[in-house]
């Protein structure tokens, strides 16, 4: 077999497929040797190091997460225990600190209010007249 590739005075010469799949010659060799070696630019080194960092630690942080979590709070129903509480409507000028008072007088204030903030899923502790509460009973 036999390419054809075109000279300078336009007559086709023939070059055997040996002599294009050879070895390539002792010039070629030294001209791919003497070529600098691969320099990367800053926007080069973030995309080979950097990105591949962040995803590493978003994965551990993920991992982190999912194996902190918290576990279910009971396997079955009968080792739950319920909170007696007792349903208060709010009067106008009270607040869940007087409520928390005035309901368990002997625990703290603080925990008394968390208790009530936990037991009506509150995102403040803002209520208004009217509003029911369950609060823990004493």
């Amino acid at each position: 077999m036999s390419a054809i590739s075109a000279s300078q005075d336009s007559r086709p010469t023939f070059v055997s497929v040996q002599h294009l799949t050879s070895v390539p010659d002792q010039e070629s060799r030294t001209r791919k040797e003497s070529m600098p070696p691969l320099r990367l630019t800053r926007r080069g080194k973030v995309v080979l190091i950097g990105i591949p960092l962040v995803l590493v630690a978003a994965l551990l942080l993920f991992l982190a997460g999912f194996l902190t979590a918290p576990a279910k709070a009971a396997d079955n129903t009968s080792d739950l225990a319920l909170t007696p509480t007792v349903s208060v409507t709010v009067q106008s000028g009270q607040s869940l600190w007087a409520i928390a008072g005035t309901v368990a007088p002997e625990r703290d204030t603080r925990d008394v209010v968390a208790d009530i903030v936990q037991l009506n899923n509150l995102n403040s502790g803002v209520v208004v007249p009217g509003q029911q509460l369950f609060v823990p009973a004493s």
